[in-house]
């Protein structure tokens, strides 16, 4: 798997290291990737986006699905509390 954004493409970057000494190695940069799960054409789907792209609303989110709080105000109490 690549270790690219799904959205804006945004890649690993290659580059060289300078120490103050001057020892030049080469490193990589890598994008701040999150695995989130995203809106994407109508369906519920799990991509790889770069951090920027979750901030600046470029990815939009599932709604928050209100059944699971209407299931737990429904149930009674089973215990009581003890003091």
């Amino acid at each position: 798997m690549a270790k690219q954004c799904e959205i804006c493409g945004k890649g690993t970057v290659t580059g060289r290291k300078v120490s103050h000494a001057h020892n030049v190695t080469s490193r990589t940069w890598e994008p701040n990737l999150r695995s989130i799960k995203a809106l994407i054409a109508g369906t519920v789907k799990r991509v790889r986006v770069c951090a920027r792209c979750i901030r600046s609303g470029k990815v939009q989110r599932p709604p928050v699905r209100t059944y699971v709080a209407q299931v737990a105000s429904d149930k009674p109490a089973t215990g009581t509390a003890k003091h």
